[in-house]
């Protein structure tokens, strides 16, 4: 009888699950970056690495992937969501707060470094074609990466941190210029190329056209008809059909599925269910990346390194140099001394996870050869290796710079990049009546807030009048940090759920030690329960109607205004005090 196997690459399915459930605590434990842990896990177990020793040890075939095909297939998958997550990570809003970093430092970087590493490549004997694909992907950084590293060194919030930031959005966005100059490319020069230039231009506005009236009449209206629900499941479905759905309408327009992607993540940035997207990815998110970057690393061959053992290092050292002279030049003309520029430079040197997937369709579709390919890999890889280490160089170098030159000009102009602090915004928790006052209250002494509502409908109605109001649940931890709430200002909590609001108590208390919380509570039982939980300052609403409504009752008996707000604000002070 002949056996068939349940599942296609079911062992190199459960090797891989074995193995990012292993590295991914191994890497969080040992603050390893992710990106360079997957990377070189996968050039070890991957065809080119131990894998080329399974016909003398047959037993090594359990343990390695000796066929690179088996995870393809799912290396597609992890394609197509670090794309959506790239797209969900822009909006709008943050563009347009950024736009004079984003548009006039991004695009200068992008268009400067394109221009001479393209050039070089030309230089070097490759044709045109394969030149410009070069110059445009070697532009860009690794946001992976850079971003890791920011948020462990806690420079993300600071002017530099907010410059790189807006660089590499711009580089984000370039991504789908590049995808669809690919599409031009690969059709080869039958057709004019201003015809195919045309051509794929009309395709990809028609695509992003149709996206967009779909995001318009379908997709936002069916989060909303299903976010009544509640349940995680049915936005984890929502989300994988929104992505998978919008990448197989660009596949039919003839373009590329990660162009599709990273469409859906930019048009679901735009909508109130953002941040709970977000919170619904976030289990698969290291997941996904180290499907993807495994799968890279297994295309690795390290053994070109031996073909190359100078030209390759070399390689690498003029793509940081060429980088971190571009980005330090754009970053001093943009007001930075010339410590934190070479800073800002050396920190985006590097080459980007996208690399991989243009340098892979380019061999695919031919347009490159595979040796070219394999080289400017494993050049990406090892600047990806590098970065913690030139980055390390690149405090110490303005740390030294600053030092010499703390008596000059320009070293008192490096001295002034330091952040001051600023006011940072309120997070509400339930926007209903009361949580909307506090938010009108807040906005006209032009204090910034978010706020989070569960329900769908309500957020819809205000998020459309451009309110900062989203779909969720407050109290889960990973929404809150989906908004950055170690660094908010306090947060208010106005509820309608008893249980609801002291179960956000406990868990924003137990996350957030020093965050003043604020919190409405039902009656004084309830507001007790609020305030040995954890809350800073607790208001009982039966407290405020009765007071309320006995300072009209006093009153109207003919006690004079200023000895009933004496009297009530006495008897406001003794409850809260009891309460405390």
């Amino acid at each position: 009888m002949e056996v068939h196997q349940a599942l296609p690459y079911l062992r190199e399915t459960l090797l891989f699950l074995a193995l990012t459930g292993v590295l991914i605590p191994l890497l969080q434990r040992f603050r390893i970056n992710q990106v360079l842990g997957f990377l070189a896990a996968g050039t070890l177990v991957g065809p080119f690495g131990l894998g080329l020793w399974t016909q003398e040890m047959p037993a090594l075939a359990n343990f390695t992937f000796p066929d690179r095909s088996g995870v393809a297939a799912l290396a597609e998958f992890g394609v197509l969501f670090l794309m959506f997550m790239i797209g969900l990570e822009l909006s709008a809003e943050r563009l347009w707060a950024l736009r004079r970093w984003v548009f006039g430092a991004g695009t200068a970087q992008v268009a400067i470094s394109a221009a001479l590493i393209g050039l070089l490549a030309w230089l070097f004997g490759n044709p045109v074609e394969v030149a410009v694909i070069l110059g445009v992907v070697l532009a860009l950084s690794s946001t992976a990466v850079v971003m890791q590293l920011m948020n462990e060194q806690r420079t993300l919030g600071t002017p530099l941190g907010r410059a790189g930031f807006s660089i590499l959005m711009l580089q984000d966005l370039a991504v789908v210029p590049l995808l669809i100059l690919m599409g031009v490319l690969a059709k080869g020069s039958s057709e004019g190329v201003a015809s195919l230039v045309l051509l794929t231009l009309l395709k990809s506005v028609g695509a992003i056209l149709l996206i967009y009236l779909l995001g318009r009449r379908v997709i936002r209206p069916m989060f909303h008809a299903f976010a009544r629900q509640r349940q995680p499941d049915v936005f984890m479905a929502l989300t994988l059909l929104s992505t998978l759905g919008i990448a197989a309408l660009t596949e039919m327009a003839g373009l590329s599925m990660a162009l599709g992607a990273f469409l859906a993540g930019l048009l679901l940035a735009e909508t109130e269910f953002k941040h709970e997207v977000e919170v619904t990815i976030e289990p698969f998110k290291g997941l996904l990346m180290g499907l993807f970057f495994m799968s890279v690393g297994m295309a690795i061959d390290v053994r070109e390194i031996m073909k190359a053992p100078l030209l390759l290092p070399l390689s690498v050292l003029g793509l940081f140099a060429i980088k971190t002279a571009v980005i330090a030049l754009i970053l001093r003309i943009g007001g930075f001394g010339w410590g934190r520029a070479i800073e800002g430079g050396t920190l985006l040197g590097q080459g980007g996870e996208f690399t991989f997937i243009v340098v892979g369709q380019a061999i695919a579709t031919q347009l490159m050869p595979e040796p070219t390919g394999q080289f400017i890999m494993l050049v990406v890889s090892l600047s990806l290796f590098a970065t913690p280490m030139v980055a390390k160089a690149g405090v110490l170098l303005r740390a030294w710079l600053e030092r010499s030159a703390s008596s000059s000009p320009e070293g008192m102009a490096g001295a002034a990049e330091v952040p001051q602090p600023a006011a940072g915004r309120i997070i509400i928790a339930g926007y209903g009546r009361v949580g909307q006052l506090v938010g009108q209250m807040a906005a006209a002494q032009g204090i910034p807030y978010v706020a989070f509502e569960t329900d769908a409908r309500l957020v819809g109605k205000l998020h459309a009048l451009g309110l900062p109001v989203y779909f969720g649940d407050a109290a889960r931890l990973e929404l809150l940090r989906t908004v950055k709430a170690e660094e908010a200002a306090a947060i208010v909590l106005t509820m309608d759920h008893p249980a609801s609001a002291l179960h956000a108590v406990k868990a924003i208390r137990r996350e957030y030690p020093r965050i003043p919380i604020y919190a409405r509570s039902r009656d004084e039982k309830h507001a007790v329960a609020l305030r040995h939980a954890g809350a800073t300052q607790v208001i009982p609403e039966t407290l405020e109607a009765g007071l309320q409504l006995s300072a009209l009752v006093l009153q109207g008996l003919g006690m004079s205004e200023g000895g009933t707000a004496h009297v009530i604000q006495l008897e406001r002070e003794r409850r809260i005090q009891e309460i405390s």
